[in-house]
């Protein structure tokens, strides 16, 4: 099965500082992290998204992670005009 295209990929927008937003770390990052969430599932601005899950807050795409945290896989950009 492939991945979402962009378009298909919810977008979450940015964490908002008065909800709730499970850590997001860097593929390089520890995830010396408590799960905040049972079953390791992630929150990004109060809304709960099970392990596997992927969002895009901006340009960035993020992806679920056991124990509770989003890790960044990249950034993605809008093709250019097709030439």
């Amino acid at each position: 099965m492939a991945a979402p295209s962009a378009s298909q990929r919810l977008q979450v927008g940015a964490p908002d500082p008065e909800l709730e937003t499970s850590p997001i770390v860097g593929d390089d990052d520890e995830m010396d992290v408590e799960p905040e969430v049972a079953g390791g599932s992630c929150v990004f601005n109060g809304v709960a998204y099970p392990p596997g899950s992927c969002v895009l807050s901006g340009d960035e795409l993020l992806r679920c992670e056991r124990p509770g945290v989003w890790v960044r896989e990249g950034e993605l950009r809008p093709l250019g005009p097709a030439q």
